[in-house]
């Protein structure tokens, strides 16, 4: 059984890899992922607050006043928060590269364009294979319009292009009001990938603290269904490589990605939760279900149940939203 794919250029074993999460911070992790099959590497996503941080500190023990540095850094998570700085997370890439036969693939997490940014060079030197950006925004000024929350991301996409050779993937959100369009001009600029979709954290309220409480949940099943739809929408519509991240959780949730359109996908919070060697069960079982049914590759099966061939795929979805409005019956 034919298991390999190709995402981002790199020849994989098989479509299965551990998405950014806090399970590489650890080697002894990383090697039980490697070892239980994972296809390559996410790292943990280095953050443009953690960088920012430091170039400040830098600053103020050279030539800024305390006054300043002070003010400056109040709005950030203490460094001890981050479970990786900068040039640690440099030296995990390093180290990591050095212990493993499969690739490794830096994640950069910001929001603005800047120093970070150069971040992304030092990320490549380390010896990562490919980077994947994350650009966490949340567009709370309500004067500024979509196409400058777009043009963020198109700016940070070129600026890291501009600055390293390996390949680069952007995590999309799915609050685009036309994800398929913005997904068109991020891969016309040279994105090699598009990882749909990043997870947004919602906060809660604590009614007693009158304060915003974050609330940290593992997802399911069912976050990967708005992620199977726009893989099936954009899947031979684009040149970039699909990975489907948020909700994968068994054997049937990856089929179901690859039958849409997806090269790969990320496993994060079932892996958090059953530990690193479960991705070696959910290889295997793919495996098993692909001889089961017959197929002779993960290749054969990718992309059958995509949208490609419909002649009018909002037809097709309008269709479907009328037939689940109707089977709730009273």
């Amino acid at each position: 059984m034919n298991l390999q794919t190709t995402y981002l250029g790199l020849d994989l074993k098989n479509p299965v890899m551990p998405g950014a999460s806090p399970l590489v911070d650890q080697l002894d992790n990383v090697r039980r992922l490697e070892d239980a099959g994972a296809a390559a590497i996410v790292m943990h996503s280095l953050f443009e607050e953690q960088i920012t941080k430091q170039q400040l500190s830098e600053f103020y023990h050279t030539e800024g006043p305390a006054e300043s540095f002070s003010e400056a850094t109040s709005y950030f998570p203490q460094m001890e928060d981050y479970a990786l700085g900068p040039d640690r997370y440099l030296t995990q890439i390093a180290k990591i590269k050095e212990m493993c036969d499969i690739p490794v693939i830096g994640s950069l997490n910001g929001v603005s364009l800047g120093g970070w940014t150069d971040h992304a060079k030092l990320i490549e030197q380390a010896g990562a294979d490919a980077i994947e950006l994350n650009v966490y925004y949340i567009a709370t000024d309500p004067d500024e319009p979509g196409t400058s929350v777009e043009r963020r991301t198109i700016d940070i996409l070129q600026a890291v292009k501009d600055a390293v050779d390996i390949p680069v993937a952007v995590k999309l959100s799915p609050y685009f009001s036309s994800p398929g369009h913005f997904a068109k001009q991020l891969d016309s600029m040279g994105a090699a990938g598009l990882v749909i979709f990043n997870r947004f954290y919602q906060p809660d309220i604590d009614i007693e603290e009158l304060e915003a409480a974050p609330r940290l949940e593992l997802s399911n099943s069912t976050e990967l269904r708005l992620r199977l739809r726009w893989a099936a929408i954009l899947h031979g519509h684009i040149k970039a490589d699909l990975a489907i991240g948020g909700g994968v959780h068994t054997v049937e949730d990856i089929i179901k990605a690859i039958m849409s359109g997806a090269n790969v996908v990320q496993v994060v919070s079932s892996l958090l939760k059953y530990g690193p060697s479960h991705i070696g069960s959910l290889i295997s079982g793919l495996r098993h279900w692909l001889e089961d049914h017959e197929y002779e590759s993960v290749d054969q099966m990718r992309g059958s149940m995509s949208l490609r061939n419909s002649p009018d795929p909002s037809a097709f979805e309008r269709a479907n939203y009328l037939r689940v409005l109707q089977l709730w019956k009273v």
